[in-house]
């Protein structure tokens, strides 16, 4: 089998199947590869903050998000000492809800969305290696089944998730690159309030996010160096982190049931990789990867997406205009998101200290300030715009 494509996505999860679609509705031919066989779960904090639920409406798949029944999620606690703050985001292009559908449902509907733009979509095909002509990438060797074939493209997409076989092949080197911080447990429960919440404790972070059918995610964050401690009874690590950092969740905890097995990892990667080169990009997690903990990573492929497809536009069929736009995307996507994975670095520190509990209590005083503040938190206000004269004013009469 000899196939030709404009463009061939490899990867149909979160940033592989809008890819593929954007560049389908645009006139390409397109097909999308996926490892596995769909639908299938996979490990995830579920959330998609307000920027990324605005591009779903953009994009014209939140309907089918909205109709799998997860609940909208507009309001927000974090707890830390004695502080809490409990609040909302600002809208984003009239979208003041997030959502946390489940990954098998949200990727399903993505990838349909995908084929119903015209992208072809074969499920269980992996990628094996790359196709060159000097270093510019031409497309892609594939196994289906006991079936090998080449595929030829002008361009080559790897959404293939942080450990990118497209990445490997092509040799894309990592540019920022910064250590473990966490590790993670969590499963799905119950019978609880159907509420996003927060707790941190020194060293500890718990989370809970209501998804679909009633069930809530329940979440632990701990210490990167204590996962090999951990990893031997995680389901009792994650209710003790409960029970230390959140009793009052231990305890509505106990009125429900567990759904599902334990899920966890120790592998939380922290690092930017070149993002394009001749003939290929990396999207989503094979480009750049962040700790889980503020739950970015579904919201900032997102972003990835549509910055890709706005720098493509039409000239995907010009070998130079094409090396030139996704220049700019690699530029552009380094500035979108290096000042959020530095803060994420800073909040999977797991340190909360005094002066940053400070800085919390007194915007727990001003629903203003904490919107804001939960507002950076999602996306919706840029990181370097949170600090406001109003907050500096309070900061210097405490």
């Amino acid at each position: 089998m000899n196939d030709t494509y404009d463009v061939v996505v490899v990867g149909a999860r979160v940033a592989g199947s809008p890819t593929a679609m954007h560049f389908a509705r645009a006139g390409y031919r397109v097909l999308l590869l996926e490892r596995g066989r769909f639908p299938r779960d996979t490990l995830s904090t579920l959330l998609i903050h307000q920027p990324g639920v605005a591009l779903l409406k953009r994009w014209n798949v939140l309907p089918g998000v909205v109709a799998t029944g997860c609940p909208p999620i507009d309001r927000v606690s974090y707890t830390v000492a004695d502080v809490r703050l409990d609040g909302s985001s600002w809208a984003v292009d009239g979208v003041r809800t997030a959502f946390a559908p489940r990954r098998y449902l949200l990727d399903s509907l993505l990838a349909q969305a995908a084929v119903d733009s015209g992208a072809e979509f074969r499920d269980e095909s992996t990628v094996l290696d790359l196709t060159f002509d000097g270093d510019r990438v031409t497309g892609v060797r594939v196994r289906s089944g006991r079936t090998e074939y080449t595929v030829r493209a002008g361009l080559v997409v790897g959404a293939d998730g942080m450990r990118s076989t497209v990445a490997a092949k092509v040799g894309a080197p990592v540019e920022i690159e910064d250590p473990k911080l966490t590790c993670a447990y969590y499963t799905y429960w119950s019978d609880l309030p159907q509420r996003f919440r927060l707790h941190e404790a020194p060293g500890s972070w718990v989370g809970t996010i209501p998804t679909n059918d009633g069930a809530t995610l329940v979440g632990a964050y701990f210490p990167q160096d204590r996962f090999g401690q951990l990893r031997g009874d995680g389901l009792g690590a994650l209710l003790t982190a409960v029970q230390h950092t959140a009793p009052e969740l231990r305890e509505q905890m106990a009125g429900g049931r567990m759904l599902e097995r334990l899920h966890g990892t120790g592998d939380q990667l922290n690092f930017f990789r070149k993002a394009t080169g001749p003939g290929w990009v990396l999207v989503g997690d094979a480009g750049h990867h962040k700790d889980s903990i503020t739950a970015r990573g579904i919201t900032d492929a997102f972003r990835q997406v549509q910055l890709l497809v706005d720098c493509v536009g039409d000239g995907l069929h010009d070998p130079q205009r094409l090396d030139r736009a996704l220049g700019r995307f690699a530029a552009e996507r380094d500035d979108m998101l290096v000042t959020d994975y530095r803060n994420t670095l800073k909040t999977a520190a797991l340190a909360a200290g005094k002066h940053q509990i400070e800085l919390l209590r007194v915007i727990a005083g001003s629903a203003e300030l904490t919107d804001r503040y939960f507002s950076a938190m999602s996306g919706a206000c840029p990181a370097d715009e949170f600090v406001t004269p109003e907050l500096l004013d309070l900061l210097a009469s405490t």
